[in-house]
């Protein structure tokens, strides 16, 4: 498969993981009123940034917010 096919593959998928979480943030600003949108900012790299926010906002582990967030 030639370099440039592998590249738009790879970004298609991040199109569409971003659009993932999308919906998910919205479900949870439904399930949790208190959630802002910059609560729920996802920049890549900064993943455990965001997870920090949701921990000290709603109380919860890392390992809970993971289960949460795969339920939706």
């Amino acid at each position: 498969m030639p370099p440039v096919r592998k590249y738009k593959f790879k970004f298609m998928n991040k199109i569409e993981v971003k659009g993932n979480w999308n919906e998910q943030k919205g479900k949870l600003k439904q399930k949790f009123a208190v959630l802002t949108d910059n609560d729920l900012m996802y920049e890549e790299g900064k993943r455990d940034e965001m997870y920090g926010r949701l921990q000290i906002k709603l109380g919860k582990s890392k390992e809970e917010l993971h289960k949460l967030i795969e339920e939706l």
